[in-house]
């Protein structure tokens, strides 16, 4: 589809990549990475049209289309969201309006004559193309995408310009994903989506008809989206097969072979030099050393790369808290008609590192703030334990830096015994290195004193940590040393992030914001998924009695349970008179997994429900008593169905262990 030959691209005096050679296939699924300013986004300009090479040359398959989306910038006005994605569809509103006007001639043309024949043959041929482009389904494709991107349906019909920035460029995802060009062009796509929609947006790509490229710093996101991995390094473009796992491993095993090369290569030249320097004025040995000399300088030298500087960071481990770091009972928070959550119950302890889920809106960020105490609860408690000292992180948090202090004194001043060349390697790794570290704060973007306020924590943190999206405009070896640190430090944490990766690497239990209410589960993110996934299951339904059938020759043959299990006319039985009844081994252990699960989630729903019931002993509102009531008998309910479903699964289970 595209060919990359000798590419090389400049920005000022300083080369981006040189001698580039990549052939784009037309299914190709690859990530496109390398360190901040190697240019990635670049290149990804060029291969849209949107910028050209310096050097070399680029060709494209003739009437391919590409759709690019760039990190930040765009902006959409004068449609509504559900117009704008619509808009995509030009070519098949024109062919439905086609294929009105010839429905309207052929009513009115003679069935006799050429033009009748000539407009029913093209009316055929459209109706054919139309049927096979899914022309009329085209609102349920739009309502698809744009549900799938966290818009809800009352969002569909706001102006685009009524949407943050954020919002606008899901807006843009939510075209290119309709319009299905042939190279999709996504740079850090999911810069601004929550983790629901990013495990959209991954199963929305692996099933893409065509091809695409990404650039993200999520590596969870690359790793289950992508089968090839192009680096951009020292100026160069390598190409690795497979995601970005295997890249890493690969490029270890590159590394690897080529030290080795050079070895050997240093080896070889050492001795030629040393023949040459030995027997270099000996004129019985001239023809010897003029063919060593003529072999040394026909060897291309093999040059290794720097390799990217890796930071270690820890923290300065703060004092100790209690035991128990925060209680919550009751805690409920309203603003105003709008219920965020409702009878929370929880307990956090020394060492816990939690992460907050949920989708956008769900009350994450509220919740964290309640914690801090910036905010107070509308009804319940929080109780901080002994010695606790909290410290937040907030997705604006460069609001609260001195702008007229210089980055490396502001720094220094929080630091506790941090030798200034650490906290050079530390900002280094932050993206500011160099003659950054002494600008004030006050000349940063939004996005780089947040990369700074975060930065600032790391030095100097207290015994609870509560961070709001803290990987936010951070790159993966930011990322790395966040996540080397907090996982090394003895305090406690709570945090929000949309990064998988990150979140299954850190956290050792989930609390998840949904609908109201604050649900926990150990274990990190795919434990959370798996028990979400068990508990969004279907009751298992019991086994139907057992039912006799007729065979052809007229044998009966006894049917017990189901396909796993039978028991053929005129073998043995036990002393039951039943057959023998054997379980498919794999649904047991589903069985028994959704057994324990109940087990642990009936008494959860029976807290609930008694926590719920002395709510309803203290009037508030008579809003709030309906609304009490109400959740009281959801829960009920649930508890029902959850206990019935319970015995019939135990029931089940007893009975094959005593018939086994």
């Amino acid at each position: 589809m595209i060919s990359l030959r000798n590419a090389g691209k400049r920005f000022g005096p300083r080369v981006l990549f040189l001698e580039a050679n990549w052939l784009i296939r037309a299914q190709e699924k690859s990530a496109l990475v390398g360190a901040n300013g190697a240019g990635k986004s670049t290149l990804m300009k060029v291969l849209a049209g949107l910028d050209t090479l310096d050097y070399g040359a680029i060709e494209k398959t003739k009437g391919m289309s590409i759709g690019y989306l760039p990190q930040e910038g765009l902006r959409l006005a004068g449609r509504t969201v559900f117009q704008e994605c619509l808009a995509v569809f030009e070519e098949l509103h024109e062919m439905e309006r086609e294929i009105g006007r010839l429905a309207g001639q052929l009513a009115e043309l003679d069935h006799e004559g050429a033009d009748y024949a000539a407009a029913a043959e093209r009316y055929s041929v459209l109706q054919e193309r139309f049927h096979s482009l899914d022309g009329y389904a085209l609102d349920a494709q739009v309502g698809s995408v744009l549900s799938g991107l966290g818009f809800g349906k009352e969002d569909w019909g706001r102006q685009t310009d009524e949407f943050s920035g954020g919002w606008q460029m899901r807006i843009a995802l939510a075209r290119l994903l309709l319009a299905r060009p042939n190279l999709l062009l996504l740079d850090e796509p999911t810069n601004h989506l929550d983790l629901e929609t990013r495990n959209w947006l991954e199963t929305c790509l692996r099933s893409y008809p065509f091809g695409y490229i990404l650039i993200s710093h999520d590596r969870y996101f690359l790793d289950v989206t992508v089968d090839r991995t192009v680096e951009i390094w020292n100026k160069r473009l390598t190409i690795y097969q497979g995601n970005y796992t295997n890249y890493l491993k690969q490029k270890d095993e590159r590394r690897a072979q080529l030290e080795a090369a050079w070895r050997n290569q240093r080896e070889q030249i050492g001795h030629l030099e040393a023949f040459i320097s030995r027997f270099r004025y000996q004129a019985t040995k001239a023809k010897q050393v003029q063919s060593r000399i003529r072999e040394l300088e026909k060897i291309g030298r093999i040059e290794i790369p720097p390799e990217e500087p890796v930071i270690h960071f820890r923290f300065p481990q703060p004092a100790p808290s209690g035991r128990m770091v925060v209680e919550a009972e009751g805690l409920a928070k309203s603003y105003g008609d709008k219920h965020v959550f409702s009878g929370a119950r929880f307990t956090i302890e020394r060492g816990d590192r939690i992460a907050l889920v949920g989708v956008n809106g769900a009350g994450k960020s509220t919740l964290i703030r309640l914690l801090t105490g910036m905010e107070p609860p509308t009804a319940g408690a929080i109780r901080l334990g002994h010695n606790v000292v909290t410290e937040y992180f907030a997705q604006d948090q460069y609001k609260v830096l001195d702008p007229g202090a210089r980055m490396l004194d502001d720094i220094g001043r929080a630091a506790i015994r941090v030798p200034e060349v650490e906290l050079r390697s530390l900002l280094g790794c932050f993206l500011f290195s160099g003659d950054d570290v002494f600008k004030p704060l006050g000349v940063l973007s939004g996005g780089e004193r947040n990369r700074y306020a975060l930065a600032r924590i790391l030095v100097s943190p207290s015994n609870f940590l509560l961070l709001d999206e803290p990987t936010n405009h951070l790159d993966m070896r930011a990322k790395d040393v966040l996540l080397e640190a907090l996982a090394a430090f003895s305090g406690t944490v709570i945090f929000v992030s949309h990064d998988r990766y990150f979140i299954d690497k850190l956290a050792t239990s989930v609390l998840e914001v949904e609908n109201g209410i604050i649900t926990a589960c150990e274990g990190n993110y795919e434990d959370y998924l798996r028990r979400k996934e068990a508990l969004a299951a279907p009751p298992i339904v019991p086994e139907p009695a057992a039912k006799t059938e007729k065979a052809a020759t007229g044998t009966t043959i006894v049917i017990e349970g189901g396909p796993d299990e039978w028991q053929p006319a005129g073998s043995s039985k036990p002393a039951g008179g039943k057959a023998s009844r054997r379980l498919n081994p794999i649904r047991q252990k589903q069985m028994e997994e959704r057994c324990a699960f109940l087990e642990e989630e009936i008494p959860r729903v029976e807290s609930s429900i008694a926590h719920t019931e002395e709510q309803l002993g203290v009037f508030v509102s008579a809003a709030e008593t309906q609304r009490l009531t109400a959740l009281a008998e959801e829960l009920r309910a649930q508890l029902g169905a959850l206990t019935t479903e319970w015995e019939e699964l135990a029931m089940q289970l007893e009975g094959r262990s005593a018939s086994s």
